[in-house]
C-alpha cells in the first residue's frame, strides 16, 4: 500500500477509471459510508434554501463528486447500498463500459427529484466528472484543479450560479484557496450557502477564517459521523499519529477503527439566515 503525506492509504486510482466500478468495489469493501449518512443533512438544507432565498430549484455545486456520488443519492431515490449493488452485482462486472453508460442513462432518465435540485461537479478527475455528466447525473461539470489555478471564464460563470456548496471528505485535501475561488466567482452577487463533511484529522480553522473575512458564519454541528473503515493497521497508525499532531483525542473513535468527520455549515451574515439543528 502506497500513503498519502496525512496517512491516509493512496485510493488515486479508483477516482480515474472510465467508470465507477473500481470506486465502488475498493470503497465496499471499506464501508465507505458517509455520503448516506450526509443524505438527509444536505435535503434538509436544500428545503432550508429554498423557503428562505425562495429558489424553486436550488443549484447544487458538489466539490470533490467524483462519480456524481451525492447527486445520485439525492435526485435518484437511492441509498449508498443501492449503489454497491448497481455497480458490483449482478451482471455490472461482465457490461462493457459502454453498456454501463447506456444503463446508467436509462436509469437517470426516469429518476425522481425528491431533493429538487440541480447538480455541477467539481472535481481535477476528468474521467470522473466526465462520466458523472454523460451518465446525467449532473447537469453541469468544472473539471479543474482550484487549489492551484483561477477558475476559467466559463468555469465562473457555472460556478457564479451556485446557491449551495457541499462536500463529503475532499475538505483537507482541498483548502480555503478552492472555496474562495468559488464565493469570488460570485462576485457582489449573493453569495451560496456551505456544508462540508471534513475528516477529524484535518483542522477547519483556516477554512472558517477565510469564509468569516468574505461574511460568513459557521455553524458546527452536532455529532460526529462515520466516513469509512481504515484500510490496515498500518493506515490506522499513521492516522492516530496525524490526529495526535493536531490534538484530536482518537480514543473510542478512529482509536475503535472507523475514519470520523464532522459536519460544519457555512451561511452569508444575513437576516434570513436559520441555524442548522
Amino acid at each position: 500500500m502506497r500513503f498519502d503525506p496525512t496517512g491516509k492509504v493512496s485510493l488515486e486510482n479508483i477516482y480515474t477509471q472510465p467508470d465507477p466500478r473500481a470506486y465502488f468495489r475498493t470503497l465496499r469493501e471499506l464501508d465507505y459510508c458517509i455520503p448516506q449518512l450526509a443524505k438527509p443533512y444536505f435535503t434538509k438544507l436544500v428545503h432550508e434554501y429554498r423557503d428562505v432565498r425562495r429558489v424553486r430549484t436550488p443549484h447544487i455545486l458538489d466539490i470533490g463528486c467524483s462519480y456524481g456520488i451525492n447527486a445520485a443519492l439525492l435526485t435518484c431515490n437511492t441509498t449508498m447500498d443501492g449503489l454497491y449493488e448497481r455497480y458490483c452485482d449482478g451482471d455490472a462486472p461482465g457490461l462493457t463500459g459502454d453498456e454501463l453508460l447506456a444503463r446508467d442513462r436509462e436509469w437517470v432518465a426516469g429518476r425522481e427529484r425528491p431533493a429538487g435540485a440541480r447538480f455541477t461537479g467539481l472535481d481535477a478527475s476528468r474521467p470522473a466528472v466526465s462520466y458523472a455528466l454523460a451518465a446525467g447525473l449532473l447537469d453541469s461539470a468544472v473539471h479543474a484543479d482550484l487549489e492551484t489555478c483561477d477558475p476559467t471564464e466559463e468555469q465562473r460563470a457555472l460556478l457564479a450560479g451556485t446557491d449551495l456548496v457541499i462536500s463529503t471528505g475532499c475538505v483537507g485535501y482541498v483548502t480555503e484557496k478552492t472555496l474562495s475561488r468559488v464565493v469570488e466567482a460570485h462576485g457582489g452577487a449573493r453569495k451560496p450557502w456551505m456544508a462540508h463533511f471534513v475528516l477529524r484529522m484535518f483542522p477547519f480553522d483556516a477554512v472558517e477564517e477565510s469564509l468569516a473575512a468574505a461574511g460568513y458564519e459557521t455553524v458546527h454541528v452536532e455529532g460526529l459521523f462515520k466516513q469509512r473503515r481504515f484500510a490496515s493497521a498500518e493506515e490506522q497508525s499513521r492516522v492516530l499519529d496525524t490526529l495526535s499532531s493536531v490534538g484530536v483525542d482518537p480514543s473510542g473513535l478512529e482509536a475503535d477503527g472507523w475514519f470520523y468527520a464532522r459536519l460544519h455549515v457555512s451561511r452569508p451574515r444575513e437576516p434570513e439566515r436559520h441555524a442548522v439543528r
